[in-house]
């Protein structure tokens, strides 16, 4: 079964523009959970400008289901994880100013310090999962690093889903293929929402996680939280 991790940053950006604890990034964690979400994601920049390192610290012990920390692992971060034991840290390339996510590991160019990384990691019983670009060899090195997992980059497929959804989808189909040859696990997410998600997860139905933020935040202004989150859970249930 796939699972549905919400992440929350853009709750964290909302409660940050004003100061002061509305919305309470903690309460709509535990809510999201309470909704039907069998995870959530958390993604902590040097400058906290959305979800807080303290955030992070107040979620863990307060959460029933998966705590998935994605971030660039710079030694602030590093300590930070190391700390709060996640079930899953998620290590994205990200430069300090970098507004969102917008590619993944050269897993091949960086096999010595993401080897490191993940090891360190794999020592403290946390499930490791690599950003990547929807790029075989990518895939192929991840697994290479000792990565428990891969998580899909999937901004071009959303991109190019309404003008052509077939050649969006046929990179992440390869992509996903070698990540299964390779015993990887296999995650997805940026730019996913109820426009594209169903596509995605009926061409590759082994997908064990999906992380999104964005796009049911957005939705959750028209839909309510808890239909949102409904609709995205009933958009990935494997088909007969």
């Amino acid at each position: 079964m796939t699972k549905l991790s919400v992440n929350i940053n853009k709750v964290a950006t909302i409660r940050n523009a004003r100061g002061g604890n509305n919305p309470d990034v903690l309460k709509v964690a535990m809510d999201c959970e309470r909704f039907g979400a069998q995870g959530i994601t958390v993604h902590p920049r040097p400058d906290e400008r959305h979800i807080r390192y303290q955030d992070v610290r107040d979620i863990k012990p307060n959460i029933t289901t998966e705590l998935n920390i994605e971030g660039n692992p710079i030694p602030k971060y590093i300590d930070l994880v190391l700390e709060v034991k996640p079930t899953q840290v998620t290590l994205v390339p990200d430069a300090d100013n970098q507004i969102t996510s917008n590619h993944g590991w050269d897993t091949k160019a960086n096999k010595l310090f993401l080897t490191d990384v993940v090891g360190r990691f794999n020592e403290a019983g946390i499930r490791t999962s690599i950003f990547v670009d929807p790029d075989e060899e990518m895939v192929a090195y991840a697994k290479e690093c000792g990565a428990d997992r891969v998580e899909l980059y999937t901004e071009p497929y959303a991109a190019n889903y309404l003008r052509d959804r077939e050649a969006a989808i046929a990179p992440f189909i390869k992509a996903a293929e070698e990540a299964r040859r390779q015993g990887l696990g296999l995650n997805a997410g940026h730019d996913l929402s109820l426009v594209n998600l169903h596509y995605y997860h009926k061409m590759i139905p082994w997908t064990d996680e999906v992380s999104i933020g964005h796009a049911i935040i957005c939705d959750a202004l028209y839909m309510g939280l808890h239909e949102t989150i409904r609709q995205y859970l009933a958009a990935i249930v494997n088909e007969e």
